[in-house]
């Protein structure tokens, strides 16, 4: 009986985990301070930036590692600073360590505060990649941002998938637990013989 309450309450642990809100936004962290994708393209001032394959990878977001190459690829960026959206901006990407360019947007202002970078081929191969977004000021110095990512990982398994899968296993073990004598017995034999 008290094996049964123990795994029972770990259990409603688990499933308070799965929806717990802080778990699921941004790697489990609040606010753009812990954000993973974004630039800065000058002191507190912030783009975010999401990679979608939608061809390949649906429904799918990314940032820093693309599962896929030579597949559609989207490059969406998002000002979280309104300024930026009267500002002359830049976007290129270039394959590293050669610095070759395999996407090139000219400088131009998005008034509506969203850049969807369109990549009908994706990238060439797998490998290294930077984005750079260059603020190209009326007046004064241009400014330069840079983010790498990778590109070719693979199927990446979010954490949000694994707190999934999880929790199905040990609501899984816990159902055929209750069902089932010979296992239920097994199992309380095994943390009797642990709390010796």
């Amino acid at each position: 009986m008290k094996t049964a309450h123990i795994f029972r309450k770990a259990c409603w642990f688990l499933l308070g985990l799965f929806f717990s809100a802080s778990l699921w936004a941004h790697g489990g962290a609040a606010g753009t301070d812990t954000d993973q994708c974004k630039f800065e393209l000058e002191p507190s001032h912030w783009i975010h930036y999401t990679a979608y394959q939608p061809v390949a990878y649906s429904a799918q977001e990314f940032c820093g590692s693309l599962p896929g190459y030579n597949t559609r690829t989207q490059l969406v960026f998002d000002y979280q600073d309104m300024r930026y959206r009267n500002m002359t901006i830049e976007f290129e990407v270039t394959k590293e360590p050669e610095g070759t360019r395999v996407f090139f947007l000219p400088a131009a202002k998005h008034k509506a505060g969203s850049v969807n970078l369109e990549l009908p081929n994706g990238v060439p191969e797998a490998g290294k990649y930077l984005i750079h977004i260059t603020l190209v000021p009326d007046q004064g110095e241009r400014l330069d941002a840079h983010m790498s990512f990778k590109a070719g990982t693979g199927p990446a398994i979010g954490k949000s998938n694994i707190l999934l899968y999880v929790f199905f296993v040990f609501a899984g073990l816990y159902v055929f637990y209750l069902s089932h004598a010979g296992f239920k017995k097994t199992i309380d034999n095994a943390i009797a013989a642990i709390k010796k």
